[in-house]
């Protein structure tokens, strides 16, 4: 691994990257390294992520308590989110939490992206469920991802932005990136009257492309529990498949409701 001054000029690069990418406003996201099994770099509460310099970024244990931090620096309020990202996936190394607009615009309306329209983001990312609405800071957001990550690398946050993780930095941002970009020509898509969507076969086979690669991480080619069993894959169940599926009562509800909503509008 890098030296630790490194890799704290390397979050600052990240934090310009996502800030000049209107990912983030004023002092939002957060970002995160960890650096062994007891020791993580993150970055400051109450700090734009475009301005940072290294002596920004604080060190904390695996319990998000401080270890280092320069002068009134502080933690990020949401390192729980990130510790137990790292508690459930030890194969993870950095973590993302950014704003994405087009992204975010999805988890505000509580549409995850599950539809597969185009190649790089069905190899990439599989698709991108929403984790329900937490507040912010408390334990409830880490809650809310937990059941998630055993099979996806990304996750929306209801009401609240994305949030992304790899075995590097520089992979966990370009998760993000994808994300966004995802979520933007979904949107577009729907305007044009629709996306065309690949048919089972054709994921299938962007699937089997994702395998000969080896790629890391999770991902629902090899670990979507209703694949596993035979049935259609996270893209034709809305994000709901396996142990976090709704049922039939409540999905029908829930699209009732936003129905209605839209009709009272």
């Amino acid at each position: 691994m890098a030296a630790e001054f490194e890799i704290k000029k390397q979050i600052c690069d990240i934090g310009k990257r996502i800030y000049d990418r209107r990912m983030v406003a004023a002092n939002d996201g957060n970002i995160s390294v960890k650096l062994n099994d007891n020791e993580f770099l993150c970055t400051p509460t109450g700090v734009s992520k475009g301005f940072m310099t290294p002596e920004y970024i604080c060190k904390v244990d695996a319990e998000g308590n401080v270890i280092q931090a320069n002068g009134n620096f502080r933690p990020s309020s949401e390192i729980k989110m990130h510790m137990r990202v790292y508690k459930k996936r030890p194969d993870v190394q950095a973590v993302v939490h950014a704003h994405p607009i087009y992204a975010t615009s999805f988890a505000i309306a509580g549409i995850p992206l599950t539809q597969p329209i185009m190649p790089e983001a069905v190899i990439a990312l599989g698709c991108v469920p929403i984790a329900e609405y937490g507040t912010p800071s408390t334990n409830e957001i880490p809650d809310a991802v937990e059941k998630y990550l055993q099979y996806y690398d990304a996750v929306l946050l209801e009401s609240h932005g994305a949030l992304t993780y790899s075995d590097s930095l520089l992979s966990a941002y370009h998760k993000m990136e994808s994300v966004e970009f995802y979520a933007e020509l979904l949107f577009l898509a729907r305007q044009l009257g629709g996306p065309k969507e690949f048919s089972k076969e054709q994921v299938e086979r962007l699937y089997e492309i994702r395998r000969q690669f080896g790629m890391t991480g999770k991902h629902p080619a090899n670990l979507c529990p209703n694949a596993k069993d035979g049935k259609s894959s996270c893209h034709s169940c809305n994000g709901n498949c396996g142990s976090h599926a709704q049922s039939e009562d409540a999905l029908v509800a829930e699209i009732t409701r936003k129905v209605m909503a839209q009709l009272q509008k």
